[in-house]
């Protein structure tokens, strides 16, 4: 696994090993990064929120491409130790706020409006994906602008709505599934 694009490109991120935990590979996470640099335009100056970080790779590319900062949240330990290790090697810790915790708790200490780019890739099969849908769309996450991609399993499926949340965009690539969404039906320019 390694950094595509930016500042800190070619730089190759720890994994996990065996098969708890699943990495975006590197070739859906190029694909990813080349629909979000369509719809947004740019990373200059975003603020990103990575939920469920597990290693990091999804905030360290938006970081590495040029966001302003990126709030990674994740619960297990493991995952802790390795984005640190990742953001490290990045050299980019400084923009990065780590946060360990519960998901579900960590959520409604965000302000409306917070964040320009949010990242949802829970393990697969369990619901999480939606549940963060319904979260970030009641606590109003989003700025009014922003995108949330949702990445699921290719067997689940997500709302085309969820309150003013519209899904604008949905791509699938083998077993994995990635969801856009913003406040305006039509997307982004």
């Amino acid at each position: 696994m390694r950094v595509i694009a930016g500042t800190s490109r070619g730089r190759r991120l720890s994994a996990f090993a065996g098969s708890d935990v699943r990495p975006t590979p590197d070739r859906v996470r190029e694909a990813l990064f080349s629909i979000l640099q369509s719809k947004l335009g740019s990373f200059a100056g975003i603020r990103v929120l990575d939920l469920f970080a597990g290693s990091g790779a999804l905030a360290i590319e938006a970081l590495s491409r040029g966001a302003d900062s990126a709030c990674l949240v994740e619960q297990a330990a493991e995952s802790v130790n390795l984005i640190r290790e990742n953001l490290e090697r990045c050299r980019i810790g400084s923009m990065a706020n780590l946060i360990k915790g519960d998901a579900w708790h960590v959520l409604p200490t965000f302000s409306a409006g917070s964040f320009d780019l949010v990242f949802v890739d829970p393990p697969y099969g369990q619901g999480l994906a939606g549940r963060a849908l319904v979260e970030a769309e009641s606590l109003k996450l989003l700025s009014a602008d922003g995108i949330l991609c949702a990445e699921t399993g290719s067997g689940e499926s997500l709302p085309e709505t969820v309150g003013q949340l519209h899904r604008i965009d949905q791509r699938r690539y083998g077993s994995i599934m990635l969801n856009f969404y913003s406040y305006s039906p039509e997307g982004l320019t």
